[in-house]
């Protein structure tokens, strides 16, 4: 049992949309330029995808997990603090010369990759009104936690040759905690999640270990 309604969860969202706007179209945009950016290999490259996604995961951990979902969830603050620490993870990467680097393949992995991208990014915004989830109480990619997620495991499978476990174990967490309430909450569109989640961990992992780390 949630400590919160289907209607209180989307109440928040239209609270915490309506406040921030025009954020999301900075957001998306930002989301189009990491998928440009990854699709081209180089060092500036990948540290530029790696401080984009560093900029969403604070951003939903400081602004949507502390500021509003925590009126009417107390584990949001946990929540809250969990996205922090995954964005300043990315921000490390962002940093560092020898970061995560991307790549376009044509594996399997990446197809999958660009497949969670592009639902992340687009299809999730446009499903939402579909199963009556209109704006602004809906989630929106790039500055609500479950379609940043999905595009954050698409973006991930893109990563060339290993990508660091520490990069996975908050993501993963999330992709079972959000999956598993979307069904109490009735939030369709996130079922997606748990399919990103579980398909992107597993395919990550089976990468890392076949490149020894």
């Amino acid at each position: 049992m949630l400590p919160f309604t289907t209607q209180q969860f989307l109440a928040v969202f239209g609270e915490y949309n309506e406040a921030i706007w025009p954020a999301h179209v900075a957001a998306f945009a930002l989301g189009l330029l990491a998928v440009v950016l990854a699709a081209r290999p180089g060092e500036p490259r990948g540290r530029a995808v790696c401080g984009i996604l560093a900029l969403f995961w604070i951003w939903i951990g400081a602004v949507y997990h502390l500021q509003y979902f925590a009126a009417i969830n107390p584990l949001a603050r946990l929540f809250g603090l969990a996205f922090i620490a995954q964005g300043m993870l990315f921000a490390v990467h962002a940093l560092r010369r020898d970061g995560l680097q991307f790549r376009f393949r044509s594996d399997a992995g990446a197809v999958l990759g660009m497949v969670f991208v592009a639902y992340g990014l687009v299809f999730y915004n446009l499903l939402g009104p579909l199963f009556g989830h209109a704006w602004p109480r809906m989630p929106v990619f790039g500055v609500a936690p479950c379609p940043t997620t999905i595009f954050t495991f698409g973006l991930l499978l893109k990563a060339r040759g290993r990508v660091p476990w520490s990069l996975l174990v908050i993501p993963f967490l999330w992709s079972l905690v959000g999956g598993s309430a979307a069904f109490v909450l009735a939030v369709p569109e996130d079922y997606g999640l748990i399919v990103a989640g579980l398909s992107g961990t597993w395919l990550i992992a089976r990468r890392n270990l076949r490149h020894g780390a």
